[in-house]
């Protein structure tokens, strides 16, 4: 699909609020809207298309006053899904400010949303669906083609991070998923360097190959550096948790659960898809992104419950739950950042843990900080974006109930409050940098579609952590 600035097709797109006295109609459409009782409320629409018609399709947006930036994507899929299904190939959206909503934001999130009503993941169908939309023309003085592209860019990535999330893991295993990410990048100046099982061990991270050590697919560490100011200035780094496939180890998952366990490298997913997006906007910050990617699996060589192990850091972890593993994963992850890396700040991202999921639902983000101004202007950014993040608790209680009996710290605790302990695990190893940790065990994954998000992969945070670093350049 293409979007071209101030291009005119005969087929145009109008947004309007509940109550709109729709002023660019004529007097016999106008009549016929209110026969067939269109109002403008949310998620309704009218259209008038065919043969000697107005050729129009009007998307209503509910009461003016509580437009948001997910009342126009909301709108703007539901315009591309009425085009597909209509054989449409081109149109012209309209362009208005919405509210309190500019004009620019209101095409830039238009494009977002046209694109996702086009995505499907069909890869392993032997029949494809056909796509009918190929160009949308987006007539606006404020949405240039610059933003236009951004828009594009930015969910390029989103997209680039479902379809890996949406690959099953027969496919995409840890060495897929780095040589994944190194054609992404790399011809967008991203420089990527892939380890293997041999140099993990020489960086001495025993925790990450404690969950690695069950599978015949050897693990591999990736290490993603966009640098356009030079390696002297610090960056902002994404450590993203990156388990091509969860059985649980011994603590194996029901069968119900474990069918979505591909998924669990959605926190990776989203690293690369975001520095995709930055890269090709070729924003001034620097940001390097981090994954140490493995299968927990269960063998006679797997990990058990009752374990001790090391770590980078030389912390010896009791493994209270086989099934708490992408927490020993991140642990190295997150020390490299903060001891190899010039990181001014870390940022993780991971499907961490189900209590998140029960304490927040499926679409909200937990986050747990060190830094209350750095995860406030990340929910300033979410805001926008509309992937929301929730703050959740983490203070001396939390790092007391980690604490071990046999070794150093545990990997899981009884007595509730999960997300918070495994945020007080993974805070142990930041080194005092300033740190945000991001639990995106509900959003990562749609059982069934909802708004403009397809069943699958939904690409959560790449928008956020795009938006964000673009607010933070230099």
């Amino acid at each position: 699909m293409f979007f071209i600035h101030s291009k005119e097709f005969e087929v145009k797109i109008y947004y309007v609020s509940e109550g709109n006295d729709l002023t660019f109609l004529n007097d016999e459409i106008k009549n016929y809207a209110k026969q067939v009782g269109f109002e403008g409320k949310a998620n309704t629409s009218f259209t008038h298309l065919g043969p000697n018609s107005a050729n129009l399709i009007v998307i209503g947006l509910g009461e003016e006053d509580k437009i948001t930036t997910q009342s126009i994507r909301n709108a703007a899929f539901e315009a591309g899904k009425i085009l597909d299904a209509n054989r449409i190939k081109e149109a012209t959206l309209v362009v208005k400010a919405q509210g309190e909503i500019s004009e620019k934001s209101v095409g830039q999130c238009s494009v977002e949303a046209f694109l996702h009503s086009a995505y499907s993941f069909d890869n392993y169908k032997t029949k494809p669906q056909e796509k009918y939309v190929e160009t949308i023309g987006i007539l606006s003085n404020d949405c240039n083609q610059d933003a236009i592209d951004e828009a594009v860019d930015i969910t390029k990535g989103n997209h680039i991070a479902r379809d890996l999330v949406n690959i099953p893991s027969i496919d995409l295993y840890p060495e897929t998923l780095a040589n994944a990410a190194k054609e992404t990048l790399e011809d967008l100046g991203v420089k990527v360097t892939i380890y293997d099982k041999k140099q993990i061990q020489d960086l001495g991270m025993k925790a990450f190959l404690a969950v690695a050590e069950g599978s015949d697919k050897d693990p591999r560490f990736i290490v993603m550096e966009y640098l356009p100011e030079g390696k002297d200035k610090k960056a902002i780094t994404l450590v993203g948790k990156g388990l091509t496939y969860d059985s649980g180890g011994y603590a194996i998952k029901p069968a119900k659960a474990m069918d979505t366990m591909k998924s669990d490298m959605a926190g990776a997913a989203s690293v690369i898809g975001a520095l995709y997006s930055i890269a090709k906007q070729g924003l001034n910050k620097n940001v390097v992104g981090i994954v140490a990617t493995c299968e927990n699996m269960i063998s006679g060589r797997a990990y058990k419950n009752g374990d001790i192990v090391g770590s980078m850091k030389g912390t010896t972890i009791e493994v209270g739950n086989t099934d708490a593993e992408g927490r020993l994963t991140l642990a190295d992850a997150i020390y490299y950042a903060a001891t190899k890396v010039n990181s001014e700040s870390i940022i993780d991202i991971a499907t961490l843990t189900g209590a998140c999921i029960v304490a927040l639902g499926t679409k909200i983000i937990g986050a747990t900080t060190s830094n209350q101004e750095l995860l406030e202007k990340l929910q300033d950014v979410a805001k926008l974006t509309g992937e929301k993040i929730w703050q959740l608790p983490i203070d001396d209680d939390f790092r007391e109930i980690i604490k071990g009996e046999f070794g150093d710290i545990k990997n899981a605790v009884m007595g509730g409050g999960g997300a918070s302990t495994a945020a007080a695990f993974l805070e142990h190893f930041t080194e005092g940098k300033s740190w945000v940790h991001l639990d995106i065990a509900g959003p990562a994954w749609a059982d069934k579609p909802y708004g403009y998000i397809a069943e699958g992969g939904t690409g959560v945070p790449v928008k956020t952590l795009y938006n964000y670093v673009k607010r933070n350049q230099n």
